[in-house]
C-alpha cells in the first residue's frame, strides 16, 4: 500500500516536471541588456502600461505574456526623390538614429506596436524632408544650407515622433544627387566665388599694407617736424661737443682743437 502511494506520487511528480519544463518558456523570462519588457495579463486587466520590467530574470504566470522591446539606439536609412524650390527633382539619402522611450513603451505598444519604424518614423521623416527641401534651391542644399536643412528636418521629425513615445537622436544628409549639368554649374559658380573671395582678400591685404606705410611715414614726418622745431644752435653745439669729447677718449693719436670747427665746435686732427 505504501509502495503504491510512493509510485503514484512519483508519477505525479514526473508529469508535474514535464508540465513545468513544457511551460518553462512561458514561466521563466530573461530580459537581455538594452531591453525592456511589458506584462500582458490575460485574465487580470490586460496590458500593464505603467509598469516596465528591466533586464534580468523574471518569473510570470504561464497564462500571462511578456512583451520585450529593444530600447537601444538604432540606425536606419532612407532614399527618396524630392522637389526643390524651383521644381527640380533631387535624390537625397538620409540616415537617422532613433529609439523608443524606455519608460513609455507601454503606451507605445498600446497605441502603435512594435512596428513603429514603418508606421511612425519613416512617414514623418519623408514628410519633413519633402516639406523642408521644397523651400530651398538645389545649390543651397548642395553647399551652403546643407547643415541648416538637416537640422530643420531633425527638429520637425523629432517633435512629431516624441508625441508617439519615440526619441529621434539625429538626422544626417548622407548624399545629394543633382542632375549632371546643374551640378557642374553649381561647382563652377562655387569655384568662381572662391576665386573672387581670394582676390578680395589680397586687395584688402594690400590696402591695409598701404595704409600702414602711410601711417608710418606720417608718424616719421611728425617726429622729424617736432624734433626740428625743438633743435637750436646751442643744443646742436652741446651735442657736437659731447660727441667730440667721446671720440677724443679713444686710444688713437689725435689733436683736439677746441673751437676750431664750424660753429665753434671742437676740431679733431688725426695723425
Amino acid at each position: 500500500m505504501k509502495q503504491g502511494k510512493l509510485m503514484t506520487m512519483a508519477i505525479l511528480a514526473f508529469f508535474a516536471l514535464i508540465f513545468i519544463v513544457g511551460l518553462s518558456n512561458s514561466l521563466f523570462i530573461t530580459i537581455d541588456p538594452g531591453e525592456r519588457a511589458l506584462l500582458f495579463k490575460r485574465f487580470g486587466g490586460g496590458l500593464q502600461k505603467d509598469k516596465v520590467y528591466g533586464q534580468g530574470f523574471h518569473v510570470i504566470a504561464p497564462w500571462n505574456r511578456m512583451i520585450v522591446y529593444d530600447v537601444r539606439v538604432q540606425e536606419a536609412f532612407e532614399q527618396m526623390s524630392v522637389l526643390s524650390k524651383n521644381g527640380l527633382t533631387i535624390a537625397v539619402e538620409l540616415s537617422y538614429r532613433y529609439q523608443p522611450l524606455p519608460e513609455q513603451i507601454g503606451y507605445l505598444h498600446n497605441q502603435v506596436g512594435p512596428n513603429y519604424l514603418e508606421r511612425i518614423i519613416k512617414p514623418e521623416i519623408r514628410s519633413a524632408t519633402r516639406e523642408v527641401i521644397g523651400k530651398y534651391l538645389p545649390e543651397e542644399l548642395y553647399s551652403t544650407k546643407r547643415e541648416a536643412i538637416q537640422d530643420e528636418i531633425f527638429q520637425r521629425t523629432s517633435e512629431s515622433v516624441e508625441k508617439k513615445f519615440l526619441d529621434l537622436d539625429a538626422v544626417l544628409i548622407r548624399e545629394v544627387a543633382l542632375p549632371a549639368k546643374l551640378k557642374e554649374a553649381i561647382e563652377q559658380k562655387l569655384e568662381e566665388e572662391q576665386m573672387s573671395f581670394q582676390y578680395e582678400f589680397k586687395l584688402d591685404r594690400e590696402r591695409k599694407e598701404a595704409e600702414r606705410k602711410i601711417i608710418e611715414a606720417q608718424a616719421k614726418a611728425d617726429a622729424n617736424r617736432i624734433l626740428n622745431a625743438s633743435l637750436t644752435d646751442k643744443i646742436l653745439q652741446d651735442k657736437g661737443i659731447e660727441a667730440t669729447l667721446e671720440l677724443a677718449q679713444s686710444p688713437n693719436s689725435k689733436v683736439v682743437i677746441v673751437g676750431g670747427g664750424d660753429g665753434g665746435l671742437p676740431l679733431i686732427l688725426s695723425n
